[in-house]
């Protein structure tokens, strides 16, 4: 996996991290508390305790004490060994001193993400009493969060800070899929992962990331956005390749026809792709003559079709079309 970045020729805007955006996102998917899993039974979901911890109790200036030299560790991007002393069905529980840490699946070095919630099951058990060498990714003492990552503790001192300081806006870098959620992938990009919202992965229409990625493929992307401060890189897939929206006009025409794909079938219609990121509106008037119950009735998601285009607007993002080609 290469580090080394290079500018793009073409600079589009870059919009800013928000803060309450990233938390959010830290609220999803692989940070989130336990989710039942649709596959389970509701006897292993009650069977199954999340995660124990240990029964010490600590005062209020011992654990602050332990916040301050925990950031310190993070400051100086020291590794520290960690018991895990418990699970989630999103990763490991782990603890150092007064103060309990999560270690996503995701940043585990070893780990079936592919598999059956049964084998992630047995994989994350399996953990349990054994002691990781971990690098914090993460730490919020007011919110009391500690996120670590194995992955982060194999680069060598300095390597995540030096890759922060490095990027900017505009630059390209190759990087490694870590996970796939419903609001994006994350890319690790030498032991400090950025993330690629879901409406970054394409122009066009994408359902879930996994349509496009696969974890552990190495990727391109370019650099939206960068948080020092908070560690955060915003990172994009689509603004590799020119926008089509651009230049929609200068390759189409009204009333002329085209070759498209459905790819997507509503009570008012259907959507049909006629290139990679150009995505056009049959309204229900004009899928076909006469009367029929719903649009699927006339067309089905996969399926070409031959269409004239009615309308198009650059601005905003629509283009009219009819599979009724007769004018």
């Amino acid at each position: 996996m290469s580090t080394n970045v290079h500018r793009q020729d073409f600079s589009p805007s870059q919009p800013s991290i928000d803060e309450g955006y990233w938390s959010a996102l830290l609220n999803e998917g692989e940070y989130a508390e336990p989710v039942r899993l649709a596959a389970e039974s509701e006897d292993e979901i009650l069977a199954e305790t999340p995660y124990h911890f240990n029964g010490h109790h600590a005062s209020g200036s011992i654990i602050e004490a332990d916040w301050l030299e925990m950031q310190r560790i993070m400051d100086c991007d020291e590794v520290v060994e960690l018991p895990v002393v418990g699970y989630n069905r999103g990763g490991l529980l782990v603890e150092w001193r007064s103060l309990h840490g999560f270690v996503p699946a995701s940043q585990l070095t070893e780990f079936p993400v592919n598999a059956s919630s049964l084998t992630r099951r047995k994989a994350l058990t399996s953990w349990i009493g054994q002691k990781l060498l971990l690098r914090v990714i993460e730490l919020n003492a007011e919110q009391n969060r500690l996120i670590l990552s194995e992955r982060a503790a194999h680069v060598r001192p300095g390597e995540r800070a030096e890759i922060l300081r490095r990027l900017r806006p505009g630059d390209c870098i190759s990087g490694s899929v870590t996970n796939l959620c419903d609001f994006g992938a994350f890319i690790d990009l030498g032991g400090l992962e950025g993330l690629i919202h879901i409406s970054e992965l394409s122009w066009g229409r994408v359902g879930h990331p996994s349509e496009m990625l696969q974890r552990g493929e190495i990727v391109n992307v370019h650099v939206l956005d960068v948080d020092r401060e908070a560690g955060r890189i915003a990172l994009s897939l689509k603004r590799l390749y020119p926008d089509p929206w651009k230049t929609v006009g200068e390759r189409y025409h009204v009333g002329q026809i085209v070759v498209g794909t459905i790819t997507n079938v509503v009570d008012f219609g259907a959507f049909a792709c006629i290139e990679e990121g150009l995505e056009g509106l049959i309204h229900v008037s004009e899928l076909a003559e006469g009367h029929f119950l719903h649009p699927r009735n006339v067309v089905n998601e996969g399926q070409q079709v031959e269409a004239r285009i009615l309308s198009i607007d650059s601005q905003a993002r629509r283009l009219g079309l009819s599979l009724r080609l007769k004018e």
